[in-house]
């Protein structure tokens, strides 16, 4: 792999270019600097960093010569010590819909924090009609530029870093010197600082931004190429003013990062204990009243008061979705080979673990025919050729479809007609209380038929009462599993139950 190449300008500050990558970078490592990670579409050939327009300093786009891009993302190395989380985010597509959620879990800032703090940088620089305005945040012994706004050429950009001894900002923070500099030809201490000439800077405003519990982030500063003699201590006041809402701004986006980083690492963590542990609910044909199959479900031992759905909730978050499906899929296939001939398992997987790389991998040793794929994403997908296209080759081996949670919503239907399942599912809220509801007995009915007229079987979820069971077989479902006929139980102990 070839690595970022980095140099330093004049005054400072750090640069980037990079080289031609194979697809899929790997996460790589300076002691001396931020870490840069990246994720490719495809082979990308030589680009320069431009930034990006998800407004944060953290992320720059490689264009190419080809027309491709790249996103990399560069980390804070507090993050990014252990270099296999850096793996975990570059093992996966990168683009503008899983960004929100893995930003604020690697301690960047969340686009929506990163906008509301760009839109005051260039408010109070235009009222004050300064040339450059940033916040910067202090890191060890770098400083690094969280937001930068110019009014046109600038001798920062977003996720430059220089040290900390370098500039004003420490200066300012230490009372070296003053927060209010119309004219830096009149302070002996910013005449003796090499950028003072060289960037140039004629005067300069900058304030700390303190948190809430008395920490100093950094600071909110503005200058100008020429001296301004009408900058004042009003000016200074509004500057005060607006790096308190900057602080608040960051103070909410720390605490949403705090709890991202909690969840971040639960899951982390159930991953590196080969989690989650799989049970087992058997599925019962009607006709004969045979057991036929048996659907994984995810249980964690640690649960924290938290349902298998919210663990995999919080998974997709913070970026693990894919990463905790597919050990979940991993775990649940090694009972197969003990399964009665004849028989299936089912298995759970969103659209966006389906469309990941790893996912085929998981089935490569797999007799596929006896499996069944349960798409659960209630989200919209925004494309249905991509899922098709991701699902066609195990499906050619034999692997079926099931949608479930038919008849609570609109996404599940749209997935029964662009993808044409072999198993239609009926949500438990439809089968609860279906003896004794005739809207619920009237929908099912027209699924059922639906389903004959597609070629699609039927299996009813969540039953748990003869009643309900008894209604259902004369609607004509094929298959259905819920209490009444079994709970979830370990793989031995449904072994049995399958077989005696």
């Amino acid at each position: 792999m070839v690595p970022f190449q980095r140099s330093r300008n004049e005054n400072g500050v750090e640069r980037h270019s990079g080289s031609t990558r194979p697809a899929y970078a790997a996460a790589q490592h300076s002691p001396e600097h931020n870490v840069a990670c990246s994720a490719q579409f495809g082979k990308v050939t030589a680009g320069t960093f431009r930034n990006s327009s998800f407004e944060t300093g953290n992320i720059a786009h490689v264009s190419c010569p080809n027309g491709q891009t790249a996103i990399y993302m560069a980390f804070r190395r507090p993050y990014c010590d252990d270099l296999k989380r850096g793996g975990v985010i570059v093992g996966q597509a990168l683009n503008s819909r899983s960004l929100p959620g893995l930003l604020p879990a690697f301690g960047l800032p969340s686009l929506e924090v990163s906008g509301s703090i760009d839109h005051i940088l260039r408010a109070v620089r235009q009222h004050l009609g300064m040339d450059v305005a940033f916040v910067s945040e202090f890191i060890g012994n770098e400083r690094i530029f969280r937001h930068v706004d110019a009014a046109g050429w600038t001798p920062i950009y977003m996720g430059d870093s220089i040290p900390m001894d370098v500039g004003y900002c420490k200066r300012v923070v230490d009372g070296r010197l003053p927060r209010l500099i119309p004219d830096t030809t009149q302070e002996r201490e910013a005449m003796a600082l090499p950028e003072t000439t060289n960037i140039p800077i004629g005067s300069h405003l900058s304030v700390p931004i303190r948190l809430s519990d008395g920490r100093i982030y950094g600071t909110f500063c503005c200058f100008g190429f020429h001296p301004d003699h009408s900058l004042n201590q009003r000016d200074l006041g509004m500057m005060e003013a607006f790096a308190s809402l900057v602080a608040y701004q960051i103070d909410l986006d720390l605490l949403s990062t705090s709890e991202r980083n909690a969840k971040f690492s639960r899951i982390e963590a159930a991953l590196a204990q080969g989690g989650p542990e799989i049970v087992f609910q058997p599925i019962c044909r009607l006709s004969d009243e045979r057991f036929v199959g048996m659907e994984c479900l995810s249980r964690f031992p640690n649960s924290q008061g938290k349902s298998p759905d919210k663990w995999f909730a919080e998974a997709a978050e913070v970026g693990l979705g894919p990463a905790l499906e597919v050990s979940a899929i991993r775990n649940a296939l090694r009972a197969l080979p003990r399964m009665p001939e004849n028989t299936y398992l089912s298995i759970n997987a969103s659209p966006e673990t389906v469309m990941s790389r790893n996912f085929d991998a998981a089935f490569a040793d797999v007799d596929t025919a006896r499996i069944v794929l349960e798409l659960t994403e209630h989200a919209h997908v925004d494309d249905y050729d991509a899922l098709r296209r991701s699902l066609s080759s195990l499906r050619s081996r034999g692997l079926k479809i099931s949608i479930d949670d038919a008849g609570a919503g609109y996404a599940s239907m749209r997935h029964i007609l662009n993808l044409q399942p072999e198993i239609i599912k009926l949500d438990i809220s439809l089968t609860r209380a279906i003896d004794r509801d005739r809207s619920r007995c009237a929908l099912a009915s027209a699924l059922v038929e639906f389903g004959k007229q597609t070629g699609s079987s039927i299996l009813a979820e969540g039953v748990e009462t003869a009643n309900e069971l008894e209604l259902l077989r004369k609607l004509g479902a094929d298959n259905a599993q819920g209490y009444f006929l079994s709970r979830p139980l370990s793989l031995e102990d449904a072994l049995r139950f399958m077989t005696h």
